[in-house]
C-alpha cells in the first residue's frame, strides 16, 4: 500500500531513457562536432589592414594565459556538481531540513520492486540539468563564433598580411580575401573565433547556476553573511575571468559582455523554468490558512457606539429598576 509520500509512475524511467538521455546524447554529439571536427566552417570576415583594434600583440597560446582553459573548464564543470552533491546529502542527513525535503519530493514507485528515493531524484535532476546547460552554452558560443567570424584583437599580428602588396597599399581599403594571411593558419582560424567569449560564457553560466542553487536551497540561520559572501565571490570569479580575457587582448569587451549575457540567460532559464528554483515538483500548496480566513470580511472598521443607543440603554435600565 502506497503512503501519502509515495507516487506510482510507470513512465518516468522509459521517459528518462528514451527521451532525456537521447536529447543529452544529441547535445553532447553536437558540441563535439563544433569542438573537435571541421563540420562547420568559420565565416571569413573582412578587415582593414590599418585597423587599430586588430593590431594588438599576440598574447601566445591559450595554455600561456593567466587562467588556462583546461583549469577553467575543470573548475566550471566540477564545482557546481560537487556542491550540489554535498549540499543534497547534507540536507538529507540533517533532520530539520530532511522533513522539508521529503515534503517537497515524493518517492516514485515504478514497479513492485523499484523505488526512486527523493535524494537520488534531486541529485540526478539538478546535476543533469546543469550538464545539459553547460553543453548547450558551449553550442551557442561555438555557433556564434562560426556564424559571425569576429576577429580577435591580435588578428593582424598572427595574420601577417603583405603590407607592401596591392591589397594593403591603401589604409582605407577593405580586405575580404581570406587567403591574404601568411601566418600560421591554425592560429589565424582561432583568431577568427572571438564573438562571443567562450570562457566568459561558461564561467558565468556555472557561477549563476551555482548561486541560484545556494540561495534557493541552503538555509543559514546562524550567519547572515556567509551565503551572500559565497555567492558574490563566485560571481566575482566569473567576472574576473572575463576581464582577464580583455586584459590579455584575447577578446574584445563586446565579446566578453555577450558571453556574460549568454551564460547568465541560459542559467536563469534552466534555474527558473526547468528546475523551478531548485524546489520539489510535487509540492502541494497549503490551503489551510486560506480556508481559515475564507469566511472573514475583506475589511473591518471599529464600532463606534451611538449616543442615542447609550441614552436608550440608560432609560431601559432605569425603568427596570423602578419596576423591581
Amino acid at each position: 500500500m502506497a503512503s501519502d509520500n509515495t507516487l506510482r509512475s510507470y513512465s518516468i524511467i522509459p521517459c528518462f531513457i528514451f527521451v532525456e538521455l537521447v536529447i543529452m546524447a544529441g547535445t553532447v554529439l553536437l558540441a563535439y562536432c563544433f569542438e573537435c571536427t571541421d563540420t562547420f566552417s568559420v565565416h571569413i570576415q573582412g578587415f582593414f589592414c590599418s585597423d587599430a583594434e586588430l593590431l594588438k600583440p599576440y598574447p601566445g597560446g591559450e595554455e600561456s594565459s593567466f587562467i588556462p582553459p583546461l583549469i577553467l573548464y575543470c573548475v566550471v564543470a566540477a564545482t557546481p556538481p560537487a556542491t550540489i552533491f554535498i549540499g543534497e546529502i547534507s540536507m538529507y542527513i540533517m533532520k530539520s531540513t530532511r522533513e522539508a525535503l521529503l515534503a517537497q519530493e515524493k518517492t516514485i514507485v515504478t514497479g513492485d520492486c523499484c523505488y526512486l528515493n527523493p535524494l537520488i531524484r534531486r541529485i540526478i535532476r539538478f546535476i543533469g540539468v546543469f550538464a545539459f546547460g553547460l553543453f548547450a552554452t558551449d553550442i551557442f558560443v561555438n555557433a556564434g563564433q562560426v556564424v559571425t567570424g569576429n576577429l580577435a584583437p591580435y588578428f593582424l599580428s598572427v595574420c601577417k598580411p603583405n603590407y607592401t602588396g596591392t591589397e594593403c597599399r591603401f589604409n582605407h581599403q577593405f580586405i575580404s580575401n581570406g587567403n591574404i594571411c601568411t601566418g600560421d593558419q591554425a592560429i589565424v582560424e582561432k583568431a577568427r573565433k572571438s564573438f562571443p567569449s567562450k570562457d566568459a560564457s561558461l564561467s558565468v553560466y556555472s557561477a549563476v547556476y551555482l548561486t541560484m542553487y545556494i540561495t534557493s536551497t541552503i538555509k543559514t540561520k546562524s550567519s547572515r553573511l556567509a551565503k551572500p559572501v559565497l555567492c558574490l565571490g563566485t560571481l566575482c570569479a566569473a567576472f574576473l575571468t572575463g576581464l582577464n580575457r580583455v586584459s590579455e587582448y584575447r577578446n574584445h569587451c563586446a565579446d566578453v559582455i555577450a558571453g556574460f549575457v549568454l551564460g547568465s540567460s541560459v542559467a536563469l532559464f534552466l534555474g527558473i523554468c526547468v528546475v523551478h528554483n531548485f524546489r520539489g515538483v510535487h509540492t502541494a500548496p497549503s490551503k489551510q490558512k486560506t480556508e481559515e480566513y475564507r469566511g472573514l470580511p475583506l475589511m473591518t472598521f471599529p464600532r463606534v457606539e451611538s449616543p442615542l443607543e447609550t441614552l436608550s440603554a440608560q432609560n431601559h435600565s432605569a425603568s427596570m429598576t423602578e419596576v423591581t
